[in-house]
């Protein structure tokens, strides 16, 4: 069975992984696109979004590769209600979204699976993060689990002792508000540590395990 990843998350330096204000303008919050200038460039981001080219970065590939299931909160798919945006709404990504694979919604709002191509098949939880990782570690079978974020579902995560591994691309800016990922954890009493830092220029990435 594969593990439980939280990779390629992005916070700011006082550490909110999106700024306030959330919207459809501004899904990521005022001021969280600046989060990910990193990731903007590499030739895994540009692929996602169609594009050749770009920058060989190997946290960024690892953020993408080797997963068999995704687990997403409810704004990483669309914006806030109970509507889902309208009947048409499919997700930010349009009609080939990222993922590829089975991708768990958390929710309050049920809704019916959503088979998008490129493999990505949304399936809609209500049952909580228990139920949400259980579906996903069948459905990902050998291969890795993603947490994707938003904020408040890797904190869930995180609270509950759940993923193995966390990467995180701390970005030189500072939000000021927004969601705070860490704001009330003790990572070293749920037994993380950190186990690897590198520098790079428009971020510094740092993996913690447990």
């Amino acid at each position: 069975m594969g593990k439980v990843r939280a990779r390629g998350f992005a916070v700011s330096i006082d550490g909110f992984g999106a700024g306030p204000d959330q919207s459809l303008e501004h899904p990521m919050g005022k001021g969280g696109r600046e989060l990910h200038k990193w990731f903007f460039p590499t030739r895994t981001f540009r692929s996602m979004i169609g594009q050749d080219g770009g920058t060989d970065d190997r946290f960024a590939r690892a953020a993408a590769e080797g997963f068999g299931a995704f687990i997403l909160g409810r704004n990483m798919f669309g914006p806030a209600g109970d509507d889902w945006g309208g009947p048409d709404w499919k997700g930010w990504w349009g009609d080939n979204p990222p993922y590829h694979a089975a991708t768990f919604i958390l929710t309050h709002h049920p809704r019916a699976p959503i088979v998008m191509e490129g493999g990505t098949t949304f399936h809609f939880v209500t049952g909580g993060i228990e139920a949400a990782l259980a579906q996903a570690k069948a459905a990902a079978g050998d291969l890795d689990v993603k947490i994707g974020g938003g904020v408040s579902t890797v904190r869930q995560y995180l609270l509950a002792g759940a993923i193995d591994e966390l990467h995180l691309a701390v970005s030189p800016i500072v939000l000021g508000r927004g969601e705070h990922l860490f704001a009330g954890i003790d990572l070293p009493g749920l037994g993380y540590r950190v186990t690897e830092t590198v520098p790079t220029e428009l971020a510094t990435h740092i993996v913690l395990t447990r």
